[in-house]
């Protein structure tokens, strides 16, 4: 019997699949998944699969937090929110200096978390109905975390535009900004990222490790100081009326009603 609850972990021709398994949640990362997901990495990193393919069960990939948790989230303490932040910072970086190949088989939706997930692999394949967005400022939350990787992905002008829009982009246009290697069918998705997986397969896995390290060696030191410097704004930003006035809106379905705005009147 699988020791994790929310993940699900297959290994095959040198291949580890770990997909993300709460299809009724739409795969929404809660504090338990992310913690399992952790374990899953750091598990993969040292066991004997070449690559890693990383994807979600039924129609979602990521939906990003838990309603549940999102909604608890507003009467946690200091403490928690940074226990929180310093969690989700850690999966993403994992993935980010993960010293094996990862390919993300995006089936679905992969929202706020979730986007970093999937693009945060090595190669990310997406089916064509799938939609990504850093959609946080909607609730009045900072993309924090994420900011950092996606400013080296796709440069400060796009970034700030992704970030402070907060909108959904399609699969063609994350594409276009090189978010996404690249569009499959949804019957092809798993068997596509898995003749990609043996593809990588037959190259050097100490070859490929270097090209890694050498890769996410280059950021180590920027990333330190700026993911410590994310977390205290993702954690301060829990604390905020912004942000509890955007959880209960969006949890009411109506717009919000941002206190920042009223307090300048």
């Amino acid at each position: 019997m699988s020791r994790f609850k929310y993940i699900h972990v297959e290994s095959a021709r040198g291949v580890q699949t770990i997909t993300l398994n709460r299809p009724d949640k739409r795969n929404a990362l809660s504090p338990e998944l992310i913690d399992e997901l952790t374990h899953v990495l750091s598990d993969a990193a040292n066991c004997d699969c070449g690559v890693v393919i990383l994807t979600g069960a039924g129609s979602a990939f990521c939906a990003g937090l838990d309603l549940e948790h999102l909604e608890t989230m507003t009467a946690h303490t200091p403490e928690q929110h940074r226990r929180d932040s310093e969690n989700m910072a850690r999966v993403l970086r994992s993935l980010y200096e993960f010293p094996k190949p990862v390919i993300a088989a995006v089936n679905g939706p992969a929202i706020a978390g979730g986007m970093g997930l999937a693009t945060l692999c090595d190669f990310t394949y997406a089916v064509p109905d799938a939609r990504f967005g850093y959609t946080e400022v909607r609730v009045g939350y900072v993309p924090a975390i994420v900011a950092s990787f996606l400013l080296r992905q796709v440069g400060e002008k796009r970034t700030r535009e992704l970030l402070l829009s907060g909108r959904i982009l399609k699969s063609d246009e994350a594409c276009r900004l090189g978010l996404v290697t690249r569009i499959v069918p949804p019957e092809e998705l798993l068997a596509e990222a898995n003749a990609l997986a043996q593809s990588l397969l037959l190259n050097s896995p100490q070859a490929m490790r270097a090209v890694k390290e050498l890769l996410a060696g280059h950021a180590t030191n920027q990333l330190d100081v700026e993911i410590e410097d994310a977390i205290a704004v993702a954690a301060d930003q829990r604390s905020t009326e912004d942000f509890r006035e955007g959880v209960r809106a969006f949890l009411e379905h109506r717009h919000a009603e941002w206190p920042s705005v009223h307090a300048k009147a």
